[in-house]
């Protein structure tokens, strides 16, 4: 009996000790009081160290959550064994160190550090092809932010939007930071916003090709386009639904524009809201379960929701005359969307049920708002500069900066989910 009792114990002490402590938060980013916490970033030793230790400030920088200590300040080189007696009196909480070696192929080896436990945070090596090294960079980025926040970073998500670099129209990608652009060589007269499917591996989109309206599917891993819909009239996409096979899109091919959903794989299809007025630009919620919309039914333009199945309609906003392109939040709880206010479009917030609207954006026209994939960010359309071209901004509407070149004509973008 006693000998049963104590391997009772000793299996008990086993399971607790398995058990991994929880992960220290640097960063509580849920908190309404965020302090920016003081990081120093060494330039990582070897030739391509300096470059990917400047994408990996600027993409800290920009989240806010960070203030990143003038280099000048620092007592430690690179080259010297860190110790947090250095920093402590600086107030800096980490410290980030390490190595880029390789020639075609980069090896990069970095350290963060914990001043105060004197520490380290996060030891990790990464290989990468020297053409990647934005990437690398990025990837970086995202391993520091996850270590200080406990949440993933969105420095390797990209962005696509639609050009024109006074051709033809076209579609383009770009990471995040508005680097590495491409165009995806999609061309149309015309092309209207495109949408990601929540895996990311697809988008659609709406183009103009000999005079007909259709949505068009791109599928990333083939690198193949197809068109999904077509009908009269003008067919304009919307959002995917969760399950990658449906989307909902606008179409006027019974007259005035309406709402429907399409499904891919069954052809399905199914008008979800009728009247007499015009109803576009459906986006879904996260969960799939309801669908905002613009509408003119109450005689101006404004942002309504309902259930996916076309039940349940609700008013959203009800400031201004002239409310449109609304856009789910990650979680939920926000929607974007653009409305006129004093002869302008603005980027506005506004809870799902009506409450709490918000101006973020005050400078020129702004439109086309969208989330990043962890909702701390939004990317817009704005001709503040006056040509259009794609921004970037916090979800507060901090740090607003232009990503796009002066030398193309951008707008329409939407932030890929991961």
């Amino acid at each position: 009996m006693m000998r049963s009792y104590r391997i009772l114990i000793i299996l008990m002490l086993c399971l607790l000790l398995a058990v991994p402590a929880s992960a220290k938060i640097y960063i509580d980013i849920t908190s309404p009081s965020i302090k920016q916490l003081p990081l120093a970033i060494f330039d990582l030793q070897g030739a391509q160290g300096k470059e990917v230790s400047e994408i990996i400030r600027n993409d800290l920088t920009l989240t806010g959550l960070f203030m990143t200590i003038d280099k000048a300040a620092y007592i430690e080189t690179a080259s010297q064994p860190f110790n947090p007696k250095n920093w402590t009196p600086l107030g800096i909480e980490a410290v980030v160190k390490g190595t880029v070696s390789g020639d075609r192929t980069l090896t990069a080896e970095v350290v963060l550090y914990d001043t105060t436990e004197g520490r380290e945070i996060l030891n990790k090596q990464y290989q990468t092809e020297k053409d990647l090294t934005r990437q690398l960079a990025h990837t970086i980025s995202n391993d520091i932010y996850q270590a200080m926040t406990g949440r993933p970073g969105v420095f390797r998500t990209k962005i696509v939007f639609v050009g024109d670099d006074g051709g033809e129209k076209g579609m383009y990608i770009m990471d995040w930071d508005g680097q590495r652009m491409k165009k995806l060589g999609l061309k149309g007269s015309l092309m209207l916003t495109p949408h990601w499917s929540a895996d990311g591996t697809k988008i659609i989109y709406s183009s103009d090709r000999g005079r007909q309206w259709s949505i068009y599917l791109l599928d990333f891993q083939k690198m193949s386009e197809k068109k999904v819909f077509t009908a009269k009239g003008i067919n304009m996409a919307g959002d995917f639904f969760p399950n990658g096979t449906s989307f909902v899109f606008s179409s006027s091919k019974d007259g005035t524009p309406d709402i429907y959903s399409y499904n891919m794989e069954t052809s399905a299809l199914k008008k979800l809201s009728s009247t007499h007025g015009i109803e576009v630009s459906p986006a879904v919620s996260p969960d799939g379960s309801r669908i905002a919309f613009v509408s003119d039914r109450g005689g101006s333009p404004q942002i309504y929701s309902m259930r996916s199945d076309g039940s349940e309609l609700r008013r959203i906003t009800f400031e201004g005359s002239y409310n449109t392109s609304p856009c789910w939040s990650p979680l939920g709880d926000r929607i974007a969307f653009s409305g006129r206010h004093a002869g302008r479009n603005q980027v506005f917030l506004v809870k799902p049920d009506g409450t709490e609207q918000v101006q973020l954006t005050d400078q020129g026209n702004n439109e086309d708002p969208s989330f990043s994939p962890d909702g701390r960010y939004i990317t817009f359309t704005s001709d503040r500069e006056k040509a259009k071209a794609i921004y970037i901004m916090r979800a507060n509407g901090e740090a607003q900066k232009r990503i796009t070149p002066k030398d193309i004509r951008a707008l329409g973008p939407r932030w890929s989910p991961n």
